[in-house]
């Protein structure tokens, strides 16, 4: 058997701990005093229900009277959004049955053990990213670290070409626009419309992939229809980079901002992977979990929630409920922070959680260990972070080397 990954020492907390000048993942009120409110939306005017506290945030993204299916959900509606049903109607998007019969074909490759087997590839494309820093000087960690890593390591496991990831970077980018729907559709499009491209390609030339794998799902098996191809690509393209992305930026700012923790693993490296769940729970990620309605009435932390309602999870709120996680704005590299909720829980939970942490392990690991002066380059209120509800990033991290 392993052995578990080792963690610092806990912090002994005896003031209020202060946010390091990271925005706030939740409302002015604690989660565990107000785990479930109802919220009317200005444009539409209807009533959404927030899910803000662990225990109710956790049983929401179990039960399954909250459905994914976003298309049965808007398939009356009169809106004016035109997102490309690859993006509309993905296996995000979607309940049991077809979840379940989706979900197994990609899941193997993600396991454990098929991550291990890539981490030799991720090691050298972070290896690379890091050779071209200068030795001293500014550099711009998001621009020239997170975002590429993983979109490199996940364009590889599909097959994406090198010459196409600058689009599917900004693409991406575009999916997460907040108050930007005609931004967000036209980018729904322009990716599903290449990853159809690619795919016809690929049947032309085919490869060993994971992108080919799916095809000849597809035609030999016929388990996938043409839609649903499509739909796996654009989704294992988005997803298998944009949490990471943003994950890498602000674990290392949270880092940079306790120094004594920072030169702990520094001088200890292989402590990184035990306090990933701790920079998981404090710099979550993703601030709000994707579309869910009921489909019936449900009780959830005391609030009574009508039959097809909209419910947000927020994630990150959740993971900083002091009712689970005392003192839950302080970053305690020796907290237990197994059970937070940065990917998801139940059926819906991260495919790719081992290949996130496996990238975002790596990236800490080397970056801490190759550059020893690595600072701020900009008080940490000067920074800015991207403007979307459903992920939490920042748009540029520099720092000193």
């Amino acid at each position: 058997m392993t052995n578990p990954p080792r963690r610092l020492e806990p912090h002994r907390v005896t003031d209020s701990p202060q946010d390091h000048q990271q925005p706030h993942h939740g409302g002015s009120d604690q989660p565990s005093q107000c785990p479930v409110r109802p919220v009317r939306s200005d444009s539409s005017g209807h009533t959404s229900y927030v899910v803000a506290g662990y225990a109710e945030a956790r049983q929401a993204l179990a039960d399954p009277r909250l459905s994914k299916n976003t298309a049965a959900f808007f398939a009356n509606s009169d809106s004016k959004r035109r997102l490309h049903p690859a993006v509309s109607q993905s296996m995000l998007a979607s309940d049991p049955p077809r979840h379940t019969r989706l979900r197994k074909l990609v899941t193997k490759a993600f396991t454990t053990g098929a991550v291990a087997a890539l981490r030799p590839f991720i090691e050298q494309v972070t290896d690379d990213l890091l050779d071209a820093w200068p030795t001293r000087g500014e550099v711009e960690v998001v621009a020239d670290l997170a975002m590429p890593l993983p979109v490199t390591v996940i364009c590889e496991l599909l097959g994406v070409p090198e010459d196409n990831r600058s689009d599917v970077k900004r693409w991406s980018a575009d999916l997460f626009a907040a108050g930007r729907p005609g931004r967000i559709d036209a980018a729904s499009h322009a990716m599903a419309e290449y990853m159809a491209g690619l795919i016809a390609e690929k049947r032309e030339r085919p490869g060993d992939a994971l992108l080919d794998d799916l095809i000849r799902v597809r035609d030999g098996e016929d388990r996938l229809s043409e839609e649903e191809l499509v739909s796996l690509a654009v989704l294992l393209l988005v997803a298998g980079h944009e949490t990471t992305t943003n994950f890498i930026g602000s674990a290392l700012l949270a880092l940079l901002q306790q120094p004594a923790d920072l030169e702990r693993l520094r001088q200890e490296p292989d402590l990184v992977p035990g306090v990933l769940d701790e920079l998981l729970r404090h710099s979550s990620p993703v601030s709000t979990a994707t579309f869910r309605y009921t489909t019936e009435a449900i009780t959830l932390g005391g609030a009574e929630i009508p039959a097809h309602a909209p419910v947000q999870v927020a994630i990150g709120a959740a993971n900083r409920d002091p009712a689970r996680f005392p003192a839950p704005e302080q970053l305690d590299l020796g907290r237990d922070a197994a059970g937070h909720l940065s990917f998801g829980h139940g059926i819906h939970r991260c495919v790719g959680a081992p290949l996130a942490r496996a990238e975002a392990e790596l990236a800490l690991r080397k970056v801490l260990t190759r550059f020893p002066n690595l600072r701020l380059a900009v008080p940490p209120e000067e920074l800015v972070w991207r403007p979307t509800r459903l992920v939490r990033g920042l748009k540029a991290l520099p720092v000193l080397v």
